[in-house]
């Protein structure tokens, strides 16, 4: 992979995570979850051409991002790992997620996790989380990862690398009938 292709990977992910963040108001102490496709990032068919250069090119556009602003990351495995998510222990125990027993490589987990995995200070999967809000890069489906409510979320950016990117953001749900009234802010 060419050094323009990994600089086109790292800026459109870095200005998507970012615009992200700030449409979806996400605060420090949330989730965001990520599903990618490093072989649809650089034009190949999902699950058909992983590459480590363009996952870690996605890796460190986002991880200092989320960290400076405090928000959890949880990356999606491929669905050789049953889609399990890579989260940092911290993050695991602050919302009683069960670790479970495998740790990804770029063929059973994908390329992105692993290079999250290998970034993280104390990584563990964990089987099921619910993000506040979640960004598709290669359409491999997070949508089982996020909280019960989703709101599709547009963004300016609609492409990392070669890959299509599908973002969402959550709300609680609207209950009660024609006497209920709402929040005018969503948390």
């Amino acid at each position: 992979m060419s050094e323009q292709i990994y600089f086109n990977i790292a800026r459109d992910a870095e200005a998507a995570v970012r615009e992200l963040i700030e449409v979806s108001h996400l605060a420090a102490g949330q989730l965001l979850v990520i599903g990618c496709s490093s072989s649809e990032m650089v034009g190949q068919r999902i699950g058909k051409n992983s590459s480590m250069e363009a996952a870690l090119a996605l890796r460190d556009a986002v991880m200092p991002i989320l960290a400076e602003k405090g928000i959890c990351l949880a990356v999606q495995c491929c669905e050789h790992l049953n889609r399990c998510l890579v989260v940092e222990r911290t993050t695991a125990e602050k919302y009683g997620y069960d670790p479970v027993w495998v740790k990804p490589w770029p063929k059973a987990g994908g390329s992105f996790a692993t290079a999250v995995w290998e970034a993280m200070s104390d990584p563990v999967a964990v089987e099921t989380i619910k993000a506040h809000a979640g960004m598709d890069v290669g359409d491999t489906l997070i949508g089982m990862h996020l909280r019960r409510v989703a709101v599709p979320v547009r963004l300016s950016v609609t492409h990392i690398g070669a890959a299509p990117i599908t973002c969402a953001r959550t709300r609680p749900a609207y209950i009660g009938g024609p006497r209920a009234e709402y929040q005018t802010d969503e948390p």
